[in-house]
């Protein structure tokens, strides 16, 4: 059984990283869903909150994927949370030329210390390439429509937030 590991922050869950889950629930028996916990950080959703609204949005979107994807938390490597999962694949999205440049170290990188793990790069659809959870963020702290951006489950989230 093929394990996809797919690795973010997810903060929050957008549609391009729906896109993305969709595909690698094409390609793999099994998606495990790494949201990436830094004790530095403040995210806008909890650990919990991000997992909720993940389930949420693939039960949604892939009611026949639900059941093969895994939401999980991690705090170092992402190649060494993937080989705890039992992962051979490393999922990234990719939305244009300046990802792919990064993107492209970081496989290399990981490839040298995980030889067993590959990196699948899989291409964001055009609806969903200028999409950003920062810019997500940003935009609904701002009292701006975001629906076109995000799954009906994390808009509802958002809006909750927003409310005084």
């Amino acid at each position: 059984m093929t394990t996809a590991f797919y690795p973010g922050s997810f903060d929050p869950m957008t549609n391009g990283h729906l896109d993305i889950l969709g595909q690698a629930l094409a390609v793999a028996a099994r998606v495990v869903v790494a949201i990436g916990v830094h004790p530095g950080k403040a995210p806008l959703f909890s650990f919990e909150e991000r997992a909720g609204l993940i389930r949420a949005s693939v039960a949604q979107a892939f009611p026949e994927g639900a059941a093969r994807l895994t939401v999980t938390a991690f705090a170092g490597l992402a190649v060494d949370a993937a080989r705890a999962e039992g992962a051979t694949l490393l999922i990234r999205g990719l939305r244009d030329g300046t990802d792919l440049d990064y993107e492209m170290q970081m496989a290399g990188m990981n490839r040298q210390m995980a030889p067993d793990i590959q990196t699948v790069f899989l291409p964001a659809a055009p609806a969903s390439r200028p999409i950003t959870a920062t810019l997500v963020r940003q935009i609904a702290a701002m009292g701006g429509d975001v629906r076109a951006f995000v799954p009906p489950p994390v808009l509802a989230a958002l809006a909750a937030r927003q409310r005084p």
